[in-house]
């Protein structure tokens, strides 16, 4: 059977999230640029890209030869399965973590479009370790739940990138970046303290905090306390615009998270501007990091481990300009949106209704 020529990409406006659109609208593209008919349902106009000639305004009309729906237990993913049967297409779903509307949905969901979907299924794609288990825990079968790299756009995210925000904010020297929300579960104490004892002391070592939360103040107030106020910079709310010249600009990036609500959105986009990455042990965080190649892992909590990974890490530049190399390999062969939607089409196609590997994802993986 050759593989299917027009797919049809549904997503639930309620559900959509601004991860959830972006990942539906890049493999949209990805698609398209494999020469793939696609066309979206389900979305604002203008939001999903799709091929310019009109075949229709419904699903029907479409006739599409595989269905790919977003979140595996919501209303586009009950449309795409009774249209799979009843065509007798591939239905392949994507489940990330999705907007707060999709996570309070999905209990109901999985009572009213559960069954259904379950048994129309050919592939399932988890975005994350989390949307993984929470698959499994819904019963969709084990062999057909492949987890995938959610995407990096290697043009955006590229080495060699530089920020004004260094230059507004006064930054000279190595930069130990921390982007995301100030507030409990982050680490972010615990980094700003590992700091203190591991880096603090090298002159020309920065602490960049790029995000804000409610932690901001009691963060400020360690800060001082531990008398590194002039290592530390407060970047604030960074637009995501000006994202990839700060990862480039960086020396490490730390994504010290415990809780399971952290789930390292920077660590693909690091590895793609050749930022090494220091993360937490955290399931849901540190399965991107291969340590010493393309960083090193650190147990979540653990003060004296994160010391000892972030002395190593600042001790030996060859050791950092090696894992920079990798981490742009790494993104080359596995995370690039050209790796993940030549594996989602391959769902699609002729073998999207055979089994794919338990826990299996299409690039290497760590455990824990």
């Amino acid at each position: 059977m050759s593989p299917a020529r027009k797919i049809a990409i549904l997503v639930d406006p309620l559900a959509l999230s601004r991860k959830g659109g972006d990942h539906a609208a890049q493999l949209a593209r990805e698609l398209l640029g494999q020469g793939i008919w696609v066309r979206a349902f389900g979305a604002p106009p203008g939001s999903i890209p799709q091929s310019s000639a009109d075949s229709g305004g419904s699903l029907t009309q479409f006739a599409p030869d595989a269905i790919l729906a977003y979140d595996a237990v919501s209303p586009a993913a009950w449309v795409g399965a009774r249209h799979a049967r009843r065509r007798q297409i591939p239905l392949v779903l994507v489940e990330g973590e999705g907007s707060f509307a999709a996570r309070r949905l999905r209990q109901l969901g999985l009572l009213l479009f559960g069954p259904s979907v379950r048994r129309s299924a050919s592939a399932l794609i988890a975005l994350d370790p989390r949307s993984e288990e929470r698959l499994i825990a819904q019963k969709f079968p084990r062999e057909r739940v492949l987890r995938l790299p959610p995407g990096v756009d290697l043009e955006e995210f590229r080495p060699g990138l530089t920020s004004g925000l260094m230059h507004r904010h006064h930054i000279r020297g190595r930069v130990l970046l921390y982007a995301g929300h100030l507030s409990e579960g982050r680490g972010v104490e615990l980094l700003v303290q590992a700091f203190a004892r591991a880096l603090s002391q090298g002159a020309d070592w920065n602490l960049a905090l790029a995000g804000d939360g409610p932690l901001r103040g009691a963060l400020r107030t360690q800060v001082e306390r531990l008398g590194i106020a002039s290592s530390v910079h407060w970047l604030g709310e960074v637009e995501e615009a000006e994202l990839p010249g700060l990862l480039g600009a960086s020396t490490l990036l730390a994504v010290p998270g415990s809780s399971r609500e952290v789930l390292g959105t920077n660590i693909p986009r690091a590895l793609a501007c050749g930022l090494p990455v220091i993360s937490s042990d955290a399931p849901a965080l540190h399965y991107l990091v291969r340590p010493e190649e393309s960083g090193l892992i650190a147990k979540a909590g653990d003060l004296e481990d994160w010391c000892r990974a972030l002395r190593r890490a600042a001790a030996d530049p060859e050791l950092r300009r090696r894992w920079s190399r990798q981490a742009r390999s790494q993104a080359e062969a596995e995370l690039s949106w050209k790796q993940v939607g030549r594996e989602i089409a391959l769902r699609l196609g002729a073998g999207a209704a055979s089994p794919v590997p338990s826990s299996g994802c299409a690039f290497p993986q760590r455990t824990a």
